[in-house]
């Protein structure tokens, strides 16, 4: 046991027994630098410098361009093209999958295989048989005038007012869990709809992209003005297809889901739908189920 203590002691004694290090000046001799050191305070700052120079090579490996250079990394630019492309595909595969239904459609008329019908008549049988006495086609001066004042106003029939009577048609952008719905009393005129990293995110009716930036809350936006002045508003997306100033199709790839912004909470769609000035619920025109 007395051995034991003794070993103890002098392991500590050797680990705080103070040292110094000077710095001399080669040719005066000169005392530039000193310092008091022991070999446990070696070992603290060598093991503290150590795990810092660690950490740091891992910071700067992991969140600067320098970790494209490294084998089995590929660059953010790379990625964001790749998923560009694979949208456009999926776009382009719902085209052509259109342009075949009408090919198959349209085929049996091409080959022959459905013919016209024999019991229609000819445009010419029929003008025979429609001979229309011209005599009795002289309008009055009563006539004429009527007849005027009616073809002013049915000139320019799709008047303003008509057009934005037209109901138009809204499909959902993604189908997903809705984790918030909208809730105006605390101002949250919007859906949140849960769904996988990279669900392409659709536009919801035909329009005009106005907005495609990025903002610090709410991450990459997209919005989009529809006809009679409806507005679609898409957040927090992973990835943006369209810019400013594009033409969308309903149902076409605009963006990609992610989980981008400082009011993110995972990935999530948060989707706004305005009408005049004002947001309504999305729901009461769109069915996300």
């Amino acid at each position: 046991m007395a051995q034991n203590k003794k070993k103890k002691g002098k392991l500590k004694q050797k680990l705080t027994d103070k040292y110094r290090l000077v710095v001399l000046n080669e040719n005066t001799f000169e005392e530039r630098l000193a310092l008091k050191l022991s070999r446990l305070n070696v070992f603290i700052f060598g093991g503290v410098f150590s795990i810092l120079l660690i950490f740091g090579t891992i910071l700067l490996i992991a969140f600067t361009p320098i970790k494209e250079y490294i084998p089995g990394y590929s660059s953010t630019k790379l990625k964001t093209d790749a998923t560009k492309l694979t949208f456009e595909t999926d776009s382009l595969k719902n085209r052509l999958a259109v342009l075949e239904n009408y090919t198959k459609s349209i085929k049996s008329v091409l080959t022959g295989e459905i013919t016209a019908d024999d019991t229609i008549d000819s445009i010419q049988e029929l003008s025979k048989r429609t001979q229309i006495d011209e005599s009795k086609l002289n309008a009055t001066k009563q006539d004429s005038i009527f007849r005027e004042k009616i073809e002013s106003r049915d000139r320019f029939p799709l008047s303003d007012e008509l057009q934005n009577k037209v109901k138009i048609v809204f499909f959902a952008p993604i189908s997903g869990t809705v984790s918030q719905s909208f809730n105006s009393e605390n101002k949250h005129f919007a859906l949140d709809v849960v769904a996988k990293t990279g669900t392409p995110v659709k536009a919801v009716a035909d329009g005009t992209v106005i907005f495609s930036e990025w903002t610090t809350e709410t991450g990459y936006v997209i919005i989009i003005k529809h006809a009679n002045n409806y507005i679609s508003v898409y957040k927090h997306n992973g990835t943006l297809l369209k810019e400013q100033g594009d033409l969308v199709q309903s149902g076409e790839a605009i963006a990609s889901v992610g989980s981008t912004g400082e009011l993110t909470t995972g990935p999530h769609l948060h989707f706004e739908l305005w009408s005049d000035g004002y947001a309504v619920n999305p729901t009461n025109y769109i069915d996300f189920q």
